[in-house]
This record gives structure tokens, C-alpha cells and sequence, in this order.
């Protein structure tokens, strides 16, 4: 069992990726732009936090072709998630920045056998390379992206799918009351406390007035590192 110095205590840990783990909104809303400009169809990076953070890519399009009034078919949308995996490939050879105490907190985690998941709206080839380049591609027992699951956050479904299979590794041996999930958005928030999890909320990308729904609030993964195991 993992114990918190604020008194939370907890026997597994499921971590959101974008603007949990690592700083990708700017390189994820740069991509949208890449896509979307030449279509009309882009908006500003004030729309993206306001609206389009914690949107998975379908939804994402969806969103904007609908605020634009437009229909957007399956295969227009199909085509339009591959362009932005694309760019999205190409942004990130430039490289990309975990927040503080990220890769320190899922390596300690990590050796101190706790379990581990990612629930994420992204996609998993967008995940991947970024945990290799972190050197972090092994700490995780399962990982849960947009190719999993039909709906995005705030719905539920990631999370709920996220623990069964987390718990399926364990023998059954883990609880929802004992699971925390690690969040930045409002909409992952609603999502991981819909599936009954805890939520330690993050400051990363909304102002913690945003983010009360949470179990707990805190500025940086920083603050959670000084747990200890029993």
C-alpha cells in the first residue's frame, strides 16, 4: 500500500498521460492546427483549453466541424485522424518535456511494485514513442488509449476499462476505493470518478477552482514523492 504524506493512501495508481506525465497540449493543439487551418476549420488555443482538453481526436473533430455547422462523415474523419497522427509524429521529434517529478514518481512507483496504468484520450501511437523517450516504456502494467473505447472523457468507459484490466493483472486483489486516478482536466475528473476512482488532481493545465471535483489537489507530482510503502 502506497501512503501519501497528506494522509491518502493508496494500493494502485492510474495515470492520465497528456498534461499529466508530459507537456503535449501545445504539441497535440499545434496539430490540430496543422490539419485544420487549410480546412477553416481551426481555433484558438483559448477554444482548445476551454473546450477541446480531454477530447479524444474523434471528438475533437467532431467538435470542430460542429461548431462550424458541418457534417463531418466517417471516412472525412478517419482521414482527418490520420493527418493528425502524422503531424503529430513529425512535432514531437523536436522532443518533449515530463513535468516535474513525472518520471522520478513512476520509477519509484515502479520499483516499488505498485500497480501501474495509463488511461488516455491519445492515441497509443502517440503515447509510445514519448514513454520510450522518457525511458518509462516498462513501468506500466496496462495502457488504455482512444484505439480501446468508443467514447471519450468525461465518459467513464477508460477508466472502468483501465481498472479491469489492471485488476485482471492482480488476481482480482485490487479495489476502486484503493485505486487513485491522476488528472488535469475537469472532463478527466468526471470520467475516473464516474468509474469510482479516487482523483488526485494536478494543476497543470486548469486552475484548482476548475478541478474541486477531485479527491485532492496539488501543484506538481513534486509534492506526492515523499510516499513511503508498507
Amino acid at each position: 500500500m502506497v501512503y501519501f504524506s497528506n494522509g491518502m493512501k493508496a494500493k494502485a495508481i492510474i495515470f492520465d498521460f497528456d498534461g499529466v506525465i508530459v507537456d503535449t497540449e501545445p504539441l497535440h493543439y499545434k496539430s490540430f492546427q496543422r490539419v485544420l487551418t487549410p480546412l477553416g476549420f481551426d481555433f484558438t488555443w483559448k477554444e482548445y483549453v476551454d473546450k477541446y482538453i480531454g477530447f479524444d481526436d474523434r471528438d475533437a473533430f467532431r467538435e470542430a466541424f460542429a461548431n462550424k455547422k458541418e457534417t463531418l462523415e466517417p471516412e472525412g474523419l478517419k482521414s482527418l485522424i490520420t493527418q493528425k497522427a502524422s503531424a503529430f509524429q513529425d512535432i514531437i521529434k523536436d522532443g518533449v518535456s515530463a513535468y516535474p517529478g513525472a518520471v522520478e514518481i513512476i520509477r519509484k512507483f515502479k520499483s516499488s511494485n505498485t500497480p501501474l496504468a495509463i488511461c488516455s484520450g491519445a492515441l497509443r501511437l502517440d503515447i509510445d514513442p514519448i514513454l520510450s523517450m522518457l525511458g518509462i516504456s516498462d513501468c506500466f502494467n496496462t495502457i488504455v488509449t482512444a484505439d480501446d473505447v468508443s467514447n471519450s472523457k468525461p465518459s467513464s468507459e477508460c477508466y472502468e476499462l483501465a481498472f479491469e484490466r489492471l485488476n485482471a493483472i492482480y488476481d482480482k486483489s485490487l479495489t476502486k476505493q484503493t485505486t487513485f486516478a491522476i488528472e488535469d482536466t475537469p472532463s478527466g475528473i468526471i470520467s475516473a470518478s464516474n468509474a469510482h476512482l479516487n482523483v488526485f488532481a494536478i494543476t497543470n493545465s486548469y486552475a484548482a477552482d476548475m478541478l474541486s471535483d477531485a479527491t485532492f489537489i496539488t501543484d506538481s507530482l513534486e509534492q506526492l514523492l515523499d510516499f513511503r510503502i508498507e
